[in-house]
């Protein structure tokens, strides 16, 4: 029996989360639970909890995102939480960021397969795009790195007054009180835990959101985005 197989049917809950475009979302689990394993995107025991603990648990950081935002997703791996998050918000304005060539082709071919038209595939890690990708007004994350090293990464990507929504685990709070000082010296100004989900997950997937104020990343990612302008606006006169 191949893994693609024990793929289990779709929860009810997943035809109300996902609406008209729960079956793109039942294609990309059956991508996932095939060619994301045969492709070492995700473990092969993740594929009878796919629906749950992936899909699921990310499409519901839908509720606390803004309406017609530009979203970036760093680390995007598989494709979690950012394909979820576009299957139910064709609102937002997503880019998935991944670093790893075998991983950003599973992504376009996702993107293509479910004419996902407001997403974007871009190569590359968060701290060599900066200056060359747009400013975003929401950045998210799931389980990429310690809160700390990202929002090294992911708040400097935020436009002014721009937030970070990172799903993380039962350690959250613990996490972001350690977190606080780096916070801080990245421009963040305000810090708060979310539980969301409610009817639709159990346990519900817990969001840590830190928002910027006007300088993201701190001062001296400021001085890095400026230089970056500079540099792009020589290489367009030449």
């Amino acid at each position: 029996m191949t893994e693609a197989a024990e793929l289990p049917q779709a929860p009810a809950e997943a035809q109300a989360v996902f609406g008209e475009l729960f079956p793109e979302a039942v294609r990309y689990a059956e991508l996932l639970a095939d060619a994301g394993v045969k492709r070492g995107l995700i473990g092969p025991r993740e594929v009878p909890r796919l629906w749950e603990r992936h899909l699921l648990n990310c499409a519901v950081l839908s509720e606390v995102v803004p309406e017609g935002v530009t979203v970036c997703d760093v680390g995007s791996g598989a494709g979690l939480p950012g394909i979820p998050l576009a299957l139910v918000r064709p609102d937002l304005k997503i880019t998935l960021l991944e670093p790893l060539l075998r991983r950003t082709n599973f992504l376009q071919e996702v993107v293509e397969l479910l004419g996902l038209d407001h997403v974007t595939v871009v190569r590359g890690r968060a701290e060599e795009v900066l200056g060359t990708l747009q400013p975003v007004q929401v950045v998210t994350a799931r389980a990429v790195a310690p809160l700390d090293r990202l929002a090294g990464w992911g708040v400097p990507l935020l436009k002014p007054y721009g937030e970070m929504l990172a799903l993380k685990g039962d350690t959250a709070e613990e996490e972001l009180n350690g977190a606080r000082a780096a916070l801080s010296k990245l421009g963040v100004v305000e810090t708060e835990v979310l539980q969301v989900g409610e009817g639709t997950v159990d346990p519900l997937s817990t969001v840590v959101r830190v928002v910027v104020g006007e300088s993201p990343g701190g001062v001296r990612f400021a001085a890095k985005r400026a230089k970056a302008a500079r540099t792009g606006r020589a290489r367009r006169r030449r």
